[in-house]
């Protein structure tokens, strides 16, 4: 039976006992070790001492049971356990169920294993045990600032989680979608986990904006500005067949989005083809309605986050010592470089992310984002940071992920 260990087992007080179970499980010899199921969920112990059990667990893959260790829980203290969460453990019951043959497959998805390493015998754990290829474990080991690309199933929200765990003091996680700060929250906290050596935070963008400033009035939605669209189609005949969509980009990702403040007319038709939406002839009729829409948002007790980030950027002083960036495609560079600069050091920052991910049109791209570093917005370390991509797929099959790719290869030719 293949023997894996969680990546934060501290086995310091316990080493030569763990190595002999170890090697008793891995002969499907249960009885040495001493492992008995106790009456708490799915879990098991072994004696590792006289008085110190290991915590087990037993996990599928394909038609193959995993043991798992979890935890050394030292002087039977089984209430102090993260895993049991303080339930109540009679060793006395325990001895009544000796365990003398091959565990049976526990009936517990959340114990499935979708992967593992040839050789590898550490796994995180996260709402259900993770092993990394080498690609993912290679990138987990790198030291911040770390730029991390990987499409959906690709394990960087693992890969993410982990390195937030690892990272010491004030550290904060930031995602434009308040539903995956809550997501990202549980499972960073799934099965007890806690770091004594940190204070994490989850917040979706706008919840940390309002860490420095509440805004005025309400936020800016689509809806409404597609409203500001139609009461002034006389003023878009310049602009060609554009329609309220791509102007919302072209205001959201292009004219306001850049760190120093929403581009002037000049600034503006000096871009090159591939930085704005519109033709050059185009742009000053779009200028002239950007500054008709920055007058109406004030009107009309709406905000738009890019102003918003811009007029919070003096408030926005170091306070963190590591952040997580989520799902960074759908933030704007003045977005991101209001987040950064909440830092105490300018390169601890994790980036996360895939452009074809898109929800909030922005008019993202990782040249942009390169070239935020490169004015050094980031930190001197962070311009030489390469971007790091995640190419194996763990949740969808070989023909789902191929038939994405060619429709990728469709939509960006």
């Amino acid at each position: 039976m293949r023997f894996l260990q969680y990546k934060d087992l501290d086995l310091r007080r316990v080493k030569a006992s763990f190595a002999k179970i170890r090697a008793s499980i891995e002969a499907g010899d249960f009885k040495s070790p001493n492992v008995k199921k106790l009456h708490v969920g799915s879990y098991y112990r072994a004696k590792l001492e006289h008085s110190n059990r290991l915590l087990l667990q037993f996990a599928k893959y394909g038609d193959e049971t995993v043991c798992l260790a979890l935890e050394v829980i030292e002087n039977h203290a089984y209430d102090k356990s993260r895993f049991l969460r303080g339930a109540h453990v009679d060793e006395s019951k325990i001895e009544l169920e000796p365990v003398d043959a091959p565990i049976a497959w526990p009936n517990n998805e959340s114990l499935a294993l979708r992967w593992l390493h040839a050789s590898r015998v550490e796994f995180e754990l996260l709402d259900k045990p993770i092993v990394f290829d080498d690609e993912q474990e290679s990138v987990r080991r790198l030291l911040a600032p770390l730029i991390l690309v990987g499409s959906a199933g690709s394990g960087k929200t693992a890969i993410t989680l982990s390195k937030m765990r690892e990272a010491q003091g004030r550290v904060l996680y930031v995602t434009q979608s308040a539903y995956l700060a809550q997501s990202a929250r549980a499972l960073y906290d799934h099965h007890g986990y806690e770091n004594p050596d940190q204070e994490p935070e989850f917040l979706s963008y706008r919840e940390f904006l309002e860490t420095l400033q509440v805004p005025k009035g309400r936020e800016i939605s689509f809806g409404a500005f597609s409203g500001w669209f139609d009461r002034h189609r006389a003023a878009l005949k310049g602009l060609g067949d554009i329609d309220a969509h791509a102007l919302y980009e072209e205001f959201r990702g292009v004219i306001s989005a850049q760190p120093d403040g929403p581009l002037p007319l000049q600034d503006y038709l000096a871009l090159g083809p591939r930085q704005s939406l519109l033709t050059p002839s185009a742009r000053e009729v779009a200028h002239a309605l950007f500054v008709r829409y920055c007058k109406w948002l004030e009107e009309s007790a709406l905000y738009d986050l890019n102003l918003v980030a811009h007029s919070l950027r003096p408030l926005a002083s170091p306070a963190y010592d590591f952040i997580v960036v989520d799902e960074v495609q759908d933030l704007t560079m003045v977005m991101l470089t209001l987040v950064l600069a909440r830092l105490k050091d300018p390169s601890q920052f994790l980036l996360c992310g895939d452009s074809n991910q898109i929800v909030h049109p922005n008019f993202f791209s990782w040249a942009a984002v390169r070239s935020l570093f490169w004015h050094g917005l980031a930190g001197d370390v962070a311009q030489r940071q390469a971007l790091h991509i995640l190419q194996a797929n763990f949740r969808n099959t070989r023909a789902v992920t191929v038939l994405a790719n060619d429709l990728l290869k469709i939509k960006s030719p």
